[in-house]
């Protein structure tokens, strides 16, 4: 082996040793991630299995459970539709102030959830600006499930511009001048060539977009009414059984958001190693 008189060659790393990082990893993993979630699970076991079925299966937590999974699926619906509209606008026009919707784009990044649920309840209520005019022709948008799937949009809408927005820059140009040149139309063009491109990107969007929404409590609280098998949240639900000193059912229900969070991180774990090897098949 030559080893240019007894010196090996080694590979130089920005961060030293493996062993360090990789315990340091764990530690960190371990005491902000792993302990908590292990405390929520440990305490679901001091109910027998009766308990917890009951606790997770009542009327009022399933009725929780099909609206905030069922307004978070709507919500992320629409931002796929507008948060591509918008990422496309981006990236292939270019007119005064492009830079600043471009930074409004991150707006329900920066703002506090608590602030943006206190603005939607202001204009969407019964003498808010947009409440007073639609309340009189019977369109009533808060405190009712209409206002979660409102709140829910405002806070997806970045997850799906921000994944879209760096496959259209990447995208090639020239192959949709070809299908021009070959006769396409815009509609065969943007079907056939673009969207193919981009359908992974879209749907890593849509399923980031739907899992931040499952989890949102304070844009949604203060518009969403709170009325029992009508317009309460999971997240409620858990707040609710805490004040009532029902700490094994809130972490029964906490369990349950737990599972299917982690169901949601493996299904866009899965997306985006799909994006990477159609990125690489079309390299």
């Amino acid at each position: 082996m030559n080893d240019n008189g007894g010196t090996r060659k080694r590979a130089k790393r920005v961060l030293p040793g493996f062993g360090l990082t990789l315990g340091y990893t764990l530690f960190y993993l371990s005491i902000i991630v792993l302990i908590p979630l292990s405390a929520l699970i440990f305490k679901t076991f001091t109910l027998t299995w009766d308990q917890f079925w009951a606790a997770v299966s009542a009327p009022r937590v399933m009725a929780s459970y099909r609206l905030t999974f069922g307004a978070s699926f709507l919500a992320a619906l629409v931002n796929l539709v507008f948060g591509l509209l918008i990422a496309w606008v981006l990236v292939r026009y270019k007119f005064p102030g492009k830079k600043l919707v471009d930074a409004l784009v991150d707006l329900p990044f920066a703002l506090p959830t608590a602030v943006a649920g206190i603005s939607l309840t202001a204009l969407l209520a019964g003498n808010g600006w947009i409440g007073s005019i639609l309340e009189p022709l019977g369109i009533q948008l808060a405190f009712k499930p209409a206002g979660i799937v409102i709140a829910l949009i405002f806070i997806g809408l970045p997850f799906v511009v921000r994944t879209v927005q760096p496959v259209l820059e990447d995208a090639e140009k020239e192959l949709e001048e070809a299908a021009t040149c070959l006769g396409a139309t815009r509609f065969q063009t943007f079907t056939k060539v673009i969207l193919p491109s981009i359908t992974p990107a879209l749907l890593t969007g849509f399923a980031m977009a739907f899992a931040r929404a499952v989890g949102e409590y304070g844009s949604v609280i203060f518009i969403a009414g709170n009325m029992p098998m009508v317009s309460e949240i999971t997240p409620l639900i858990i707040i609710g059984k805490l004040e009532q000193y029902d700490y094994a059912g809130a972490t029964a229900v906490a369990v349950v958001m737990l599972v299917i969070s982690f169901i949601l991180l493996l299904v866009i774990n899965a997306l985006q190693a799909w994006q990477r090897r159609h990125a690489g098949a079309s390299a």
